[in-house]
Parts: C-alpha cells; sequence; structure tokens
C-alpha cells in the first residue's frame, strides 16, 4: 500500500477521473460517504483526485458543487486525499454518449457554464465537452480564459475538428478509445488526433483491462497518455439507471459499460503487468495529471495544490 501522506516513496497518485467510490456517487454524496471514499483512496495511494459529475439536469449541479465544496473543506481537515476541484463531464456531449442519458446533453451554453465557474471560484477546473456541442468552439475559448482545463470526449468528430479544438485551447482527450468514434487508417477521428505527437491533446486511458485491451495498452507504453479510473459508484442509480459491477467494469441494465471499478493502484499495477516501466507508469498517474492541475506530486502531504 503506498501512503501518500507521506513525503517518502513514491509520489501521490492523481486521479482526474473518479465518479464514485464503491457505493459513494459524487452526484449526491454525504459528509460520510465523502470521507469513506476519502479512505478508499488514501489506502489506494491516491493523494490528489478530481470528484467526477457526467451528465446532469443543468438545476441539479450548484447543489451537487456546494457538497464537494464541503467535502474539500473536510478532508484537508481530516488529511484526506486533497479534492483538487472538480471535473465536469458533460453535459454537453456529442453523438458517443455511452452511458449519459441522451436527454440530458445539451448544445453548449456559455453563460450558464461561466455562471457555474464564477459561483464556485477554483472548483471546476476541468470540463469534458465534444466539438459537436460547441461547433463555434466559444465554450473551448472561454474555459481556457476561465483557467479551466478542457478536455474532448464523447465525440465521433473527425481530426481536423479535433485538431481545430486544440487550436482553440483543448488540452486532454477524455478516456481514449471510449465515448469515441473508432480509428480507421484513411479517416482518421478523435483517437488518432488524440495520439499525434503534432496536435497538443493529451489522452487519458482506463487501464482496466475492460475499457482498453491489455495489447492496445501495451502499444502505448511510449505514448504520452494520463491513466484515470472513471471509477463509478456500483449498486446505485444515476438519473433513472441503475449501475451495477460484474465482469471487472460498471454497467447499465442494458449492458451499457458505464465506467470501471479501478483503484489508481491497481491502474499502476496492471501497466506495468502489460509491459510499462515502473517509472512509466507513475509518470502517467502521478507527474503528468499533477501538471495538468499545477500539483505537486513529491511535496510533503501528498499533492499539494499551488495558486
Amino acid at each position: 500500500m503506498i501512503d501518500a501522506t507521506t513525503s517518502f516513496g513514491p509520489p501521490g497518485l492523481v486521479d482526474l477521473q473518479t465518479n464514485g467510490v464503491g457505493a459513494v456517487d459524487f452526484w449526491t454524496a454525504d459528509p460520510d460517504g465523502w470521507r469513506a471514499a476519502g479512505a478508499t483512496l488514501l489506502a489506494s495511494g491516491v493523494a490528489a483526485y478530481l470528484p467526477t459529475l457526467p451528465s446532469g439536469p443543468l438545476d441539479a449541479y450548484d447543489a451537487a458543487l456546494d457538497r464537494v465544496i464541503e467535502a474539500r473543506d473536510d478532508a484537508a481537515a481530516r488529511r484526506l486525499p486533497q479534492i483538487a476541484g472538480v471535473h465536469l463531464e458533460g453535459p454537453f456531449l456529442g453523438d458517443a454518449p455511452g452511458a449519459h442519458p441522451t436527454e440530458l446533453l445539451r448544445p453548449m451554453d456559455v453563460d450558464w457554464l461561466l455562471a457555474r465557474v464564477e459561483r464556485h471560484p477554483d472548483l471546476i477546473r476541468l470540463v469534458t465537452l465534444a466539438p459537436e456541442a460547441d461547433p463555434t468552439f466559444d465554450g473551448i475559448r472561454a474555459l481556457r480564459d476561465a483557467g479551466v482545463v478542457v478536455a474532448l470526449g464523447h465525440s465521433r468528430c473527425d481530426y481536423g475538428t479535433a485538431v481545430a479544438a486544440s487550436e482553440a485551447g483543448a488540452r486532454l482527450v477524455t478516456h481514449l478509445f471510449n465515448g469515441m468514434g473508432p480509428r480507421h487508417h484513411r479517416s482518421p477521428g478523435l483517437a488518432d488526433a488524440a495520439l499525434d505527437p503534432a496536435v497538443d491533446l493529451t489522452p487519458t486511458l482506463i487501464a482496466d483491462g475492460v475499457h482498453v485491451h491489455p495489447a492496445v495498452v501495451r502499444a502505448l507504453r511510449d505514448a504520452d497518455v494520463i491513466l484515470v479510473t472513471d471509477a463509478v459508484a456500483t449498486d446505485v442509480e444515476y438519473f433513472g439507471q441503475h449501475v451495477t459491477a460484474r465482469d471487472g467494469a460498471a454497467y447499465l441494465a442494458d449492458g451499457t459499460l458505464t465506467g470501471s471499478t479501478l483503484g489508481m493502484d491497481q491502474a499502476v499495477a496492471n501497466v506495468v503487468a502489460w509491459g510499462w516501466t515502473i517509472d512509466r507508469a507513475l509518470d502517467a498517474a502521478s507527474i503528468r495529471p499533477a501538471q495538468v492541475l499545477g500539483l505537486d506530486p513529491m511535496a510533503s502531504g501528498g499533492a499539494v495544490y499551488r495558486a
């Protein structure tokens, strides 16, 4: 077990995308749930994380974000892993929705989004959106100017559109190969843009062996990628959809893959077992995601935000 509260040993792990832990869903978690989730994350070596809110009704976000603020302050007082902000995965997504209910998806609303950023200063750190939902890139530019990291995801956009979105300010691609069109050697898309060293996009990767086959993960051992869990709470309801753990991941009742049951320590162990060096694995699970957020993963007390 990695102790993320000490300055010795490996750097603290940093998870940019986790929707929940065990039975704790970050959309609805109460204080005890946040503490239980934090304790589980601490035991897995996580020093900092972004609780992730997948697509929801617009009028539900402020209450959820207020609960995160309370949990962040409580976690700091209890020396639990740092809640380094929030990742909004949606609701401005495109035509690869995955487990996101399509009735909750919508075109970009820049005013609503910036109002959430202003109402909750320094809280919203990462937003995943689809270029189809933001075709003029006004949302990408506004978030960039507000200091929020933009990721592209849940999109079947083509390579050229992904490159243009990167030039407008997008920096990440959410869960490579999942929630995007398949790769084709004569018709490149979002995944190809994410892996092109000439494009300023860094993909995140779910290394549970279900979302991406181990052979493909092995082929990425020298690529610039960031490990995430995309873990979700299980045996819970997500806006009318029941989420169940089985076969090494989490699924909706209709069989739709909805997230992982992975811990960051297991993600590191998996990629090392599949051919990555330990240094490469820790870079992808700690150094690189910390850099995205402006954290120091080697600081005493784990990953510490530098304002």
